[in-house]
């Protein structure tokens, strides 16, 4: 008897042992299709890092998950801001008892409470020089002291506790905010990953190795990331008592989204986000059910779709599309430092009218999105259905226009860098119709691949010759684009053609002063003219993306300005039981 009881008390125990290293609860397992180059917000301007960022970071405000147009409010605020009459002066109550995530970093690795203070210290990493942050160029000239602080930080005349006149803690969970103009977009800004708050104490701990060690006050924690494989995020235990929205969409309510109304968030326990660059690959994990969502690859839109409708076979495994406008422009960025094509605005003009925009929608968007005449995409205030651009796809006219360049049937013309922003078939794919296009107007490109963050640092340090990208809106005014083209913004900040053109930037900076409005969209169509007219860059396609997903992943919502949409997600158990027999 006595043998037994031990046997049994042992076989408890080792169940008890093992069952505590299971993961409790939903596990969701998500996909980016590009390598994440780093975890520090400041940084953080492109999709796949803001993805992990918006799960681990957050900041004074964000985006409401269900409503449409897109919706801002608090996040770590604790209300709208107070605003005074000349929309100058923001003053902000931060929420009490938040608390940043438990690290070594803090005193016995307890995470402490944020405070107004580290607002302002997170804002003055991203001014300073020496971090080269590539969100810097939203708050560049807009707080009053700021940019004076960066130019005696770089001359060793400042330090951390030097004072900003423009950013003030009246208390420990009060900000106020001076502006040196009124900026309609500045509330935006504050929903941006580059603007999260971010604790000293952890940079200190990590220094330059920051990058891969993120510590917010978000839902999830980062529990490992094997670059270039998977990222893996659990739930963050001392997050506030945050709830799933009540309100929504129309399209929110219809798909049933509303149905986790008043749950606690993170919905899931972990989040298990592979990277997987190629698109086959991706595409043959989400069918075998090993992703919850997916994208679907060119090549195999006929075996999703017949006659632009989900196929029944298709549904009836339980595979679910959302369709995505999303308000963002695909370009082919020229280097405007580069000795030839910068300064032969007639060779540019070549590029232009030899590349086969309509092509390039049918082959690589299955159709999907529109040609575009400008950077301004259709959903944002400012977009013109009825604008074209002046340069169409015309061969006879490329080659005159290489011949007015100086380089008639490209005799003499050397053969330009092309920078791609991916090692997958898709980009190199991608590459090889653009070189055969222009083959045919006598321009020859060689194709260089790249990692996301050898590409990345290739266009910062201005060592690209072209590249093509594309830009999402990081709030929604059309004047985020804009700014794509303002000298200030050159790189290492967003205006990665190095373009700079005077009258535009008075434009620019005009339309900064005006409400949204008909004055200031006029002013817009007239810096798409200048645009249009030197081409700095071809705006190719604004893209409609059709994105998989099981139906046993709930509250599927995503919108490109949306960073931390991974905590409403979560998977029906019961619903992946039965459907995962039918794959």
């Amino acid at each position: 008897m006595k043998l037994f009881l031990v046997l049994f008390l042992s076989t408890l125990l080792l169940v008890s042992c093992t069952s505590k290293k299971e993961p409790q609860g939903d596990v969701v397992v998500s996909v980016l299709d590009s390598n994440i180059p780093h975890l520090d917000p400041i940084h953080s301007m492109n999709k796949i890092s803001s993805t992990i960022n918006g799960s681990i970071f957050e900041g004074l405000y964000h985006y409401h998950y269900l409503k449409r147009p897109i919706t801002i409010e608090p996040a770590l605020a604790s209300a709208m801001p107070e605003v005074s009459k000349d929309g100058k002066k923001y003053t902000i109550q931060i929420k009490k008892g938040i608390l940043f995530q438990d690290d070594d970093a803090f005193a016995d690795g307890k995470g402490r409470e944020v405070t107004a203070k580290d607002f302002i210290y997170s804002w003055k990493r991203l001014a300073d020089p020496k971090n080269k942050a590539l969100g810097w160029w939203m708050f560049d000239g807009l707080i009053v002291g700021l940019n004076e602080w960066r130019d005696q930080m770089r001359n060793g005349e400042a330090t951390y506790e030097s004072e900003v006149k423009g950013l003030k803690a009246l208390d420990s969970h009060t900000l106020e905010i001076q502006l040196t103009r009124e900026s309609f977009q500045f509330i935006h800004f504050l929903a941006t990953p580059p603007t999260m708050v971010m604790a000293k104490e952890v940079v200190d701990k990590y220094g330059k190795d920051i990058v891969n060690h993120p510590v917010g006050t978000g839902p999830f924690v980062l529990e490992k990331w094997v670059r270039n494989s998977e990222v893996v995020l659990t739930k963050n235990p001392t997050y506030r008592e945050v709830y799933y929205p009540s309100e929504g969409s129309e399209v929110a309510k219809k798909k049933g989204f509303l149905k986790s109304e008043g749950r606690r968030l993170p919905l899931s326990d972990k989040i298990i986000v592979r990277i997987i660059t190629e698109r086959q690959p991706l595409w043959l994990a989400f069918l075998k059910g090993e992703l919850d969502h997916g994208i679907i690859p060119k090549d195999n839109y006929d075996q999703v779709f017949k006659n632009n409708k989900l196929k029944k076979d298709v549904a009836d495994k339980g595979i679910n599309i959302h369709y995505l406008p999303r308000p963002d422009v695909t370009f082919i960025a020229f280097n405007m430092e580069h000795p030839v094509l910068g300064k032969n605005k007639n060779l540019r003009k070549a590029f232009a009218a030899g590349l086969d925009k309509e092509a390039i929608l049918a082959t690589f968007y299955n159709h999907r999105g529109l040609v575009a005449q400008s950077p301004i995409p259709p959903g944002l205030k400012g977009y013109d259905p009825n604008y074209k651009h002046p340069i169409s796809y015309d061969l006879e006219a490329a080659k005159k226009y290489l011949a007015e360049a100086g380089y008639p049937e490209g005799k003499d013309l050397p053969v330009f860098d092309y920078e791609m922003s991916s090692t997958s078939t898709w980009s190199r794919q991608y590459g090889e119709l653009l070189k055969d296009l222009w083959s045919q107007v006598g321009i020859n490109i060689k194709l260089n691949a790249n990692t996301w963050p050898q590409f990345d640092k290739k266009i910062k340090t201005k060592k690209a010759t072209m590249f093509d990208m594309a830009w999402n809106a990081d709030y929604p005014d059309a004047e985020n684009f804009m700014q794509l083209f303002y000298s200030k913004n050159i790189s290492p900040g967003s205006n990665n053609f190095n373009y700079v053109n005077r009258t535009y930037d008075e434009l620019y900076e005009k339309a900064l002063t005006l409400q949204p409005g008909p004055e200031r969209y006029k002013i817009f169509r007239k810096m798409v003219d200048i645009i249009n007219e030197d081409v700095p860059g071809i705006f190719v396609v604004h893209r409609i993306f059709r994105l998989t997903y099981h139906d046993w992943l709930e509250n599927y919502y995503e919108y490109p300005i949306i960073y931390d949409h991974l905590q409403y997600y979560f998977v029906d158990k019961e619903k992946k039981a039965k459907l995962i027999k039918k794959l």
